[in-house]
């Protein structure tokens, strides 16, 4: 019996099939990925997936939630070190373009068409995600206040348009648009300022 089969009977498969299929999608693409193959890959039977995950695009749902989960988990860290909204928002932006960089085929499934159009996002999907943008717009609030962001518009269409920045930017990222690194630090520092009140103050 292999270690993978082990590790199920133990209640580790879910996070085995996880793992192995987020490999299959960064070295083949989601296109290539299936539950036979994925069964394979872990050394599992071909149905044993299927006690996890009712199909692909449920588990494709679950790669996605766990990507919110992170992005949620860095923010709530962010907002807890109590730093300079300056400070905090700057590290966000390093942050955020960061794990849509090192992450890029989780991010896509997070917000492309994969799931949003394509398929279809289960209710914990939905669920994450919408909490997710909820303590952003929650933080922007506290930005305004704070000088950091413009309060010219709600929290919400300052929130939304911000996060539009950096989801452009990080598209632009994923695609290999920019490749050089020095060119991708320099315009990210130059995104920070731009959105930024003071633009002497975050950098």
């Amino acid at each position: 019996m292999s270690t993978l089969k082990k590790q199920y009977h133990h209640g580790d498969l879910t996070k085995s099939l996880l793992e192995s299929a987020a490999l299959i999608i960064k070295e083949q693409g989601v296109e290539s990925l299936s539950m036979r193959k994925l069964a394979d890959v872990v050394g599992v039977s071909r149905t044993a997936p299927y006690h996890h995950f009712k199909d692909k695009n449920a588990l494709l749902c679950a790669l996605a939630e766990q990507g919110f989960y992170e992005q949620e988990k860095i923010l709530n860290n962010l907002i807890a070190q109590k730093q300079s909204g300056e400070k905090s928002f700057t590290q966000y932006v390093h942050l955020y373009l960061g794990y849509a960089q090192q992450h890029s085929e989780t991010y896509d499934l997070m917000y492309g068409r994969a799931i949003w159009k394509a398929g279809e996002p289960n209710d914990a999907l939905k669920a994450v995600s919408k909490r997710t943008f909820k303590v952003w717009i929650e933080w922007v609030e506290v930005l305004q206040d704070q000088k950091v962001l413009t309060d010219t518009n709600t929290p919400l269409r300052i929130g939304q348009t911000t996060w539009a920045s950096l989801h452009g930017l990080a598209r632009l990222i994923i695609d290999g648009i920019y490749l050089e690194q020095s060119d991708l630090s320099e315009m990210i520092d130059q995104m920070v300022k731009n959105l930024c009140i003071d633009s002497s103050t975050c950098a």
